[in-house]
């Protein structure tokens, strides 16, 4: 049995790079252990960037119909709210979706299952990866089927989006270096009432626990996340709901009248020594594990996914050679270190104990945070960095140039048109130039010779304020990040671009027609 791509895992991640590189025409064979996917909510928040990615397979709007706005975030110390950030006036010029939005995984999960086999694929159940080998030019695993027999598969690449205990991970004795909180973690979904199920993300600052309420859809119902660090983690498993409600009730005032699904767990904070080990990748949980703080996981690896997707698709077509897979690694790795440093230290000073601690948190914290939040940058800054719309590649090896204040690897700045806004293009999942304002003679000829698509926004001053320079020349990425920036809008520098990184262009009727001619009827490489 033979594919280009073998996605062991089927959640979110998985699934993420399963139709990514499915809808560019990869031949993938994707299977997950369990019987069916998930039926609790798990991971909630849908953060800005992974809407805007979203985009690309109209899936947003889906997302965004499905599940909760929360407009707001409030924090609360001694039974009393003492500040509130109002999220959709600080993003409403920075992005589309400026809000955090309440999606549960098993709605994600079964939205995204849906969308992948309208396009002709289904996820392998209760089939688990054995082991696998590297031969240099191809991959060979081995996988336990539903009825207990192994089947050998041949592929190109492997991608190991199995989880924290990452079969893949093991295999390739990559380390994982890190720790583990130690308190438990709670979780429980509830029909409750009280002034924190207003719709909005509510969190105590009070004793050295962490305690929110986010909101679901639905009137009244919610979900708490909390820790348990006295003599009771030491039994967390026997833990019922009633035994640690008591701080929400009292704290935050909630009137809990049903408990839907109750559980304890304990929480890694790890990244992967690795990303990249020869054909085989590690994505998600099985590269990084951290903290909830922020709502970071899930988004982060459908992140790895979308960064990781159109790398492999160049590879497999022949658009690029193998050598731009190093990529993945070198632009994933330094944000998921970062990432569980700045969840670790939020995390820590939330449950820090101590005098002291409790005199931070329940004194200064409450005078502080509210003031600094009434700072234009400030808010603003906490968004871009919840929301993951400041994650960048500057300074990784497919990053070039500066034009205003864009740098090659930037997200592309978000702005308005005339008749609708600048990310619309970014649908295609190709290479595409933009320019705002004039695109010279030379770039418009040289774009119409290698079929690059060029998009020419009329210049408006709000261009300007979002960061964008006038005439100057943007090369996207097919996963919308700037890939290089040409104040002078010179084509040369595009095609040197692509020449001295190995990268040809192919346009996308070529490409898909290139792997109709690759991949058999049956889904078999064709050995040539």
């Amino acid at each position: 049995m033979r594919c280009d791509v073998l996605i062991s895992g089927a959640g979110p991640t998985g699934l993420v790079l399963a139709l990514w590189l499915t809808r560019l025409g990869v031949n993938v064979h994707i299977v997950d252990k369990t019987s069916a996917p998930g039926t609790t909510s798990r991971a909630l928040a849908v953060q800005a960037r992974t809407l805007e990615l979203y985009r690309q397979l109209d899936l947003a709007d889906a997302v965004v119909a499905g599940g909760h706005k929360v407009p707001a975030v409030n924090l609360w110390v001694k039974g009393e709210r003492k500040a509130q950030v109002m999220f959709e006036t600080i993003g409403s010029d920075l992005t589309p979706f400026p809000f955090l939005h309440i999606f549960p995984q098993d709605q994600h999960e079964r939205l995204l299952i849906e969308r992948l086999e309208q396009l002709g694929v289904s996820v392998q159940r209760e089939t688990e990866l054995l082991r696998f080998t590297d031969d240099g030019d191809r991959v060979l695993a081995t996988l336990r089927g539903p009825d207990g027999s192994e089947q050998a598969w041949e592929a190109h690449y492997l991608a190991g989006c199995d989880g924290a205990r990452s079969r893949v991970r093991e295999t390739l004795g990559t380390g994982f270096p890190g720790g583990t909180y130690k308190q438990v973690f709670y979780v429980a979904d509830v029909d409750a009432s009280g002034p924190s199920l207003n719709g909005q993300f509510h969190i105590d600052l009070d004793e050295a626990d962490f305690l929110a309420v986010f909101p679901l859809t639905g009137e009244g119902r919610a979900r708490l996340i909390g820790t348990v660090r006295d003599e009771r983690a030491e039994h967390a498993e026997t833990l019922r709901f009633e035994d640690v409600s008591g701080r929400a009730i009292e704290h935050l005032k909630v009137t809990v009248k049903q408990v839907h699904w109750f559980s304890t767990y304990r929480v890694h904070h790890r990244v992967a020594e690795h990303f990249r080990h020869g054909r085989a990748f590690l994505l998600g949980d099985a590269a990084h594990i951290h903290s909830p703080a922020g709502g970071q996981g899930m988004n982060t690896g459908i992140g790895d996914a979308i960064n990781l997707a159109w790398k492999l698709a160049a590879a497999v077509t022949g658009q690029a050679s193998d050598a731009v897979l190093d990529s993945y690694e070198a632009e994933r790795i330094g944000f998921a270190r970062r990432l569980v440093a700045t969840t670790d230290r939020v995390f820590t000073f939330a449950t820090a104990e101590g005098r002291m601690a409790d005199i931070v948190r329940t004194r200064l914290a409450p005078v502080v945070i509210p003031a600094a939040l009434h700072i234009d940058a400030i808010r603003e800054f906490m968004f871009r960095t919840v929301s993951q719309i400041t994650l960048n590649y500057r300074g990784c090896p497919l990053s070039e140039g500066a034009a205003g204040d864009v740098h090659g690897g930037d997200r592309l700045p978000w702005a308005t048109t005339g008749d609708g806004d600048n990310f619309s293009s970014l649908a295609a999942m190709t290479w595409q130039v933009h320019v705002y304002g004039n695109a010279n003679a030379r770039l418009r000829e040289w774009c119409s010779r290698y079929e690059l698509p060029l998009h020419v926004f009329d210049w408006q001053p709000d261009y300007r304020s979002a960061g964008l320079a006038r005439d100057a020349l943007y090369l996207i990425r097919p996963d919308t990040y700037v890939a290089m920036a040409n104040a002078q809008g010179d084509p040369d520098a595009v095609d040197n671009y692509f020449t001295s990184r190995g990268i040809k262009l192919r346009p996308a009727h070529a490409v898909l027609s290139a792997r109709s001619d690759h991949v058999a009827p049956t889904g078999d490489l064709d050995e040539s």
